[in-house]
């Protein structure tokens, strides 16, 4: 006759190995500072070693929490390109995941990743906070007013934002500093030589449009440089349709000899059409992107990159939503990015 296989442990096994009581273990693997940091380590060894999961079900009874963090992305989010898609020195989706992920590790939460329709943004942020299904909340293409910001503080919802918002509601984000990255990219190019920019926007319902817009023209100003935004694509407009804008823009009479990218998802296919049009990278034109895959950083060597580090954003979101569920006051939890490590050709 077969052995029966291996109950999983529970509490009472718990309690059988460390010869304490339930409720002493079931304290010390909440880190209660009731219980002494010496019984809080022997009985979370004994859990590890047993390989002890709390049951979540019961945990959401007893608690009312479901020890969950949700990660709310539009399954796209800057990776428009497949050539981010292939590399995760530079792929927002997996790099803020796998940053959450080393955040959360070691703690009782877990990471669920919930993706949206850009369509109707505010769905999945309804359905959390009806259902209760998770404690926190990170979002990112984070809008001036944005709705789902106002509809998480009114509903008491712990959250962070990837971007920050105009809307006069202090609020836990990790952004990066686009102003800053759009000014220093206009100085690198007119130190080149280059005198006629155009900058490719983000999306421009977000809120680091605004902040890009406002370096590019700052950098224009100091500089001396002429330049103009392109508003009628951005990194949502797919490989056929930056192809086709570069394309044109090697066709304009005020063609320009810099370009600033706002995603490296924008930087091939802008190449390939401005190529099309017969001007070519390092003779005709330069161009200044963030970040850099390693993948482009091969193939595209005189491309001059500016780092942004994903991985960083995701641990950082991940640590202030957890204080921002221990009840941390959002005004500290607070971080602006800035640009830095230069590549490629300076």
């Amino acid at each position: 006759m077969s052995e029966k296989p291996d109950k999983r442990p529970t509490l009472k096994s718990l309690a059988e190995i460390t010869g304490l009581g339930i409720s002493t273990v079931s304290q010390a693997l909440r880190n209660s500072p009731e219980i002494s940091a010496e019984t809080r380590k022997r009985v979370q060894l004994a859990a590890q070693q047993a390989g002890y999961r709390p049951n979540r079900a019961g945990v959401r009874l007893r608690t009312g929490k479901s020890n969950v963090i949700t990660l709310v992305l539009n399954p796209q989010d800057g990776s428009s390109s497949e050539f981010t898609n292939q590399d995760n020195n530079s792929g927002f989706f997996a790099n803020i995941v796998y940053g959450i992920s080393e955040a959360l590790a070691g703690t009782s939460y877990h990471l669920v990743v919930t993706p949206y329709s850009l369509s109707d943004p505010m769905a999945p942020i309804r359905y959390i906070v009806e259902t209760n299904s998770a404690d926190g909340v990170i979002i990112s293409r984070t809008e001036p007013n944005d709705p789902r910001v106002r509809y998480m503080v009114e509903n008491n919802m712990p959250f962070a934002t990837h971007g920050r918002t105009q809307m006069g509601i202090e609020h836990a984000y990790f952004d990066f500093d686009n102003a800053a990255y759009a000014y220093e990219a206009v100085k690198l190019l007119s130190a080149s030589g280059r005198k006629r920019l155009a900058l490719f926007c983000p999306p421009p319902m977000l809120t680091y449009y605004l902040h890009t817009v406002q370096g590019f023209e700052r950098g224009l100003a100091e500089t001396g440089a002429t330049g103009y935004s392109i508003g009628s694509v951005s990194s949502d407009s797919g490989l056929e349709g930056l192809r086709a804008a570069g394309f044109e823009l090697a066709h304009r009479r005020d063609a320009p000899d810099g370009i600033i990218c706002t995603s490296s998802s924008m930087v091939m296919p802008l190449i390939i059409g401005m190529r099309d049009g017969n001007k070519e990278i390092g003779r005709d034109f330069d161009l200044v992107a963030k970040p850099l895959s390693a993948l482009i950083a091969l193939t595209q060597p005189k491309v001059i990159g500016i780092d942004e580090d994903f991985r960083m954003a995701g641990g950082a979101l991940g640590r202030m939503v957890m204080a921002r569920i221990a009840g941390t006051e959002p005004i500290v939890l607070q971080m602006l990015d800035q640009p830095k490590t230069l590549r490629g050709n300076t």
